[in-house]
């Protein structure tokens, strides 16, 4: 039996947290077709034909913020009609990663309510280790951009008939009724 490979051991690009301070321009990254491959099965797709994206680091806080850009093709099913389909997936990001410890992550008082702003920005990732995994962040937004019910255009749902059974066991209590008039 082979060994099933995840995408972290094939597709890595990782930078040390020292480095990722001092600021960086857009890097580009592109997954080849091995790394492809095992992403396509981590995130569920048919196929994964391209996937690349660009990385850039700024000093924010105590920590960093990391914004880029990724494009992939994808190959997905459709929910409605069970049949695969293409969908190109373009999407900017911005992800803000502090260091344990850091004094800007706000934890909310014990008993208090907390109301968010779905609108506002998310609050920062905190980091474990000394290095940062580029390419890891590049397959987590790409999974953040993904449509969770992917629909082939120009698919479109039909509700079953409302004089239908609705449940497999009204189906068995019509064939008894029927049985019985017999």
């Amino acid at each position: 039996m082979a060994k099933s490979v995840s995408a972290a051991e094939v597709w890595r690009d990782d930078i040390s947290w020292a480095e990722l301070r001092r600021g960086m321009g857009p890097k580009r990254l592109e997954a080849d077709e091995v790394a492809r491959r095992a992403i396509a099965r981590f995130l569920e797709l048919e196929v994964l034909s391209s996937f690349k994206g660009t990385v850039g680091a700024k000093p924010w806080l105590d920590g960093v913020d990391l914004f880029g850009h990724l494009e992939a093709k994808v190959t997905r099913v459709c929910g409605v009609s069970l049949e695969p389909f293409e969908q190109t997936i373009e999407e900017g990001f911005r992800v803000r990663v502090v260091p344990s410890g850091s004094s800007n992550i706000w934890v909310p008082p014990g008993g208090e309510d907390v109301s968010l702003d779905l609108d506002g920005d998310d609050p920062p990732e905190v980091l474990t280790g000394d290095r940062v995994d580029l390419a890891a962040l590049l397959v987590e937004q790409l999974a953040l951009a993904l449509p969770p019910f992917p629909r082939k255009p120009g698919a479109v749902f039909e509700s079953p008939d409302h004089d239908a059974p609705l449940s497999p066991f009204a189906a068995l209590a019509e064939l008894g009724r029927r049985s019985s008039e017999d």
